[in-house]
Parts: C-alpha cells; sequence; structure tokens
C-alpha cells in the first residue's frame, strides 16, 4: 500500500465533501418509526429513484422533537436547511415537488429553518 502524498490530500481536500451535496434526512428513532417514519422513508426512496432525483435519501435518529413526528430534514443547494414535521406519505411526495423540484418551501408542515452560512 502506497502512502498518500501531500498534493493528493490537498486535492482531496478541495473536492466538494459528499454533506454539501443535496440530502433527505428522516428521523428513523422509536419515536419516528412509532409515528409512520418507515413508510416516509420508503416513499421518499421509492419517488427519488423513480423520478431520477439527485439527492440523497438518509436516515438519522431522534432530533427531540417527537411530537411532530414523522421528521424531514431537507438541504437543497441555495435554499435554507428546512425540517419539516408530520410528513406522511402525500406530504414527502410535496417535498419532492415543491421543495426539492420546485425550490419552494411546504410551508404547512416547517418546524425549523436554518440559515446556511456564508460559503457553507
Amino acid at each position: 500500500m502506497s502512502k498518500i502524498t501531500k498534493e493528493e490530500l490537498d486535492s482531496m481536500a478541495k473536492q466538494p465533501k459528499k454533506e454539501d451535496k443535496d440530502w433527505i434526512k428522516v428521523g428513523m428513532s422509536s419515536c419516528g418509526i412509532a409515528a409512520g417514519a418507515e413508510e416516509v422513508f420508503k416513499t421518499l426512496t421509492e419517488e427519488v429513484k423513480k423520478r431520477n432525483i439527485k439527492v440523497a435519501i438518509k436516515k438519522c435518529g431522534c432530533a427531540g422533537m417527537c411530537s411532530v413526528e414523522p421528521l424531514v430534514e431537507v438541504n437543497v443547494e441555495g435554499m435554507p436547511q428546512v425540517t419539516y414535521g408530520k410528513v406522511n406519505k402525500d406530504v414527502a411526495i410535496q417535498i419532492l415537488d415543491d421543495h426539492i423540484h420546485s425550490h419552494r418551501l411546504v410551508n404547512d408542515h416547517i418546524y425549523d429553518i436554518q440559515a446556511k452560512k456564508p460559503n457553507g
């Protein structure tokens, strides 16, 4: 096995990180699963694949807002990071249509919005 050179490390550091790409996280803690997060995750995964949308669908743990589960966090380049709550199958599809495709927020289900840092 060869060593990585300083030039290779510098080149790797300049490449975009996976976290910088568009993603959707579904809260899959016990409270999320009890509220229907598995159906939301399955719907998002199937629709993204069917529509050939370039967004990663990920599972995450509890965000501490159990009363509004299932929670879905959405990060799309050029938009604030948004946490949607009380997401069901229909809302999940609306998030794909409005937030991901049309870059419009799904106002009726927003529970948190995080402004992005400049250059971040």
